[in-house]
């Protein structure tokens, strides 16, 4: 995609300078279409479930060009995905008419059985799955100048060969998340980052700071800021619907993977196609292990964040922006019984946020495993059944009244009632856009800063990632110094703000 100031002259100027009218080109290509010039042209890296479920998105698009996908796996059919054949069905109805039996080689071998009480359809992943689908679809389209979609291993070749690339979706496991904005944004690519946003603190500073001085385009595919629940509860709040918020309570129903478990001891050969070296990239060397990966790395220290970096990233990105949070000053967690290198399968996180102009300091607390807050007398039947199992939610505790809604805020109902705060009616069948994409696409192409850039997002992701390390020091309260990056109270926990980069990962 190329701006339009450049040249020596620009269009605009061109068409003033010649006196005559210049019919469009997208006038001259039909109702929906986007002039080469005018796309977006984007490398996919980390082709596993969100890799090819957000690139199937993209590729929908008709301003957005994928031109390279990446992964150090080559291809397999053992990721995560929500539904049976999920994946493949999703690619054959992005395809179109003529496409219903495309990529039978590519169809489920069946479901597996990840946790006690969680089971999953197995779906295709990894480089060359990627390409296929990229190239099935350009060219349904017939495209005459279509060349293909370049496929690469290691993101560092792509970078390096792909110069003329605008933009990147990074969808790797999260430990890769920060290498891999930080190198791209250095070559001045604007960046689509999946959530979370980093694996560290300390990275969550640079990724910040790189993307203001590179001045580039970055967003993390979450719309919480943007809303409709998002709205309406803060106009609901600031006008004083249940006072002076003194508490926030949120809960999930994750983990949906292993947690609280130990290393597995067996040594398993390393599966034809994965580079595992560069799968571990800047964590610590270990032996390959099934246990690790697909989707099931979420549990494990040196590659996720757990249940609260893979859902607090939402719900956390509609609180700062509701409730105009700053940096915690404390977090403090209790837990089942804590492993040495996977979060625990249930636990409590509380922090301490401060005071900030009118709003009251407050206490935030997360809540996972099948573990809620209280639930409240005098709730209606349906609100009742935010607190069953398995059903996830969150409630702001003011000093008149409470206000309960979904996890991420959705159908928001104040306590005690009134007329004055109800959702207005909604249209039947109607869905909120992706406003997330929509924001970043229109920055990438000159447009304002996305509600998720990665400036707004770095103090939401240090929220989060606080009480990642408080889960991993269970029963011991950690005051924080935002300023300093440090725990001031516990030393040991400092060595998970900003850990070190595993020799020959250096970003």
């Amino acid at each position: 995609m190329k701006g339009e100031e450049d040249g020596a002259l620009s269009r605009r100027a061109f068409a003033g300078a010649a006196g005559f009218l210049i019919v469009p080109r997208h006038v001259l290509g039909g109702a929906g279409y986007v002039p080469p010039s005018d796309r977006v042209t984007l490398a996919a890296i980390g082709m596993g479930r969100q890799g090819m479920a957000v690139t199937m998105e993209l590729l929908a698009r008709p301003d957005v060009q994928v031109v390279a996908v990446c992964d150090c796996n080559q291809g397999s059919k053992d990721y995560a995905e929500y539904g049976a054949n999920a994946l493949l069905t999703s690619a054959r109805r992005l395809l179109g008419s003529g496409y219903e039996n495309w990529g039978e080689d590519l169809a489920s071998p069946g479901s597996l059985q990840l946790t006690h009480s969680f089971r999953t359809s197995l779906g295709m992943g990894g480089r060359d799955p990627a390409r296929r689908v990229v190239e099935a679809f350009y060219s349904s389209r017939k495209a005459s100048t279509y060349k293909g979609c370049a496929s690469y291993r290691d993101y560092r070749e792509l970078l390096e060969k792909e110069k003329d690339v605008d933009a990147v979706y990074v969808a790797t496991p999260d430990h890769w998340h920060a290498p891999i904005s930080l190198a791209a944004m250095r070559k001045r690519k604007h960046v689509l980052c999946q959530k979370p946003m980093t694996h560290s603190i300390g990275e969550a500073r640079r990724m910040a700071q790189i993307a203001r001085e590179m001045k580039t385009a970055t967003s993390l595919p979450v719309s919480n800021p943007s809303s409709d629940a998002t709205r309406f509860i803060s106009e609901w709040i600031a006008d004083g619907a249940i006072g002076r918020v003194r508490e926030v309570h949120n809960w999930s129903s994750r983990p949906f993977w292993a947690q609280g478990v130990d290393r597995p001891a067996e040594q398993q050969p390393v599966p034809e196609g994965l580079d595992w070296d560069l799968w571990l990239g800047p964590a610590p060397s270990r032996p390959y292990n099934k246990a690790y990966l697909p989707f099931v790395w979420r549990g494990w220290y040196d590659f996720g964040c757990g249940s609260f970096g893979d859902m607090g990233c939402y719900s956390f990105a509609g609180l700062f922006k509701i409730l105009d949070l700053t940096p915690p000053t404390a977090a403090e967690a209790c837990s089942s019984e804590s492993f040495e290198e996977t979060y625990p399968k249930a636990s409590i996180v509380h922090l301490d946020f401060p005071a900030k102009g009118s709003r009251a300091a407050l206490r935030l607390s997360w809540y996972d495993g099948g573990l809620k807050p209280p639930r409240p007398a005098g709730l209606s039947q349906e609100d009742q059944q935010m607190f069953d199992r398995g059903r996830e939610g969150i409630m702001y505790i003011g000093d008149k009244g409470i206000l309960l809604g979904g996890f991420n805020g959705d159908n928001p109902h104040v306590y005690p009632e009134s007329a004055k705060y109800k959702l207005p009616p909604r249209e039947r069948g109607a869905r909120e856009r992706d406003r997330a994409m929509e924001q970043w696409l229109a920055a990438v192409k000159g447009g304002p800063a996305p509600l998720t850039n990665f400036e707004i997002q770095a103090p939401v992701t240090e929220a989060f990632l606080l009480g990642c390390i408080a889960q991993r020091l269970a029963g011991s309260r950690l005051e924080w110094d935002t300023g300093k990056m440090r725990v001031t109270n516990l030393e040991k926990a400092n060595q998970y703000v900003d850990p070190p980069y595993r020799s020959g990962y250096d970003v």
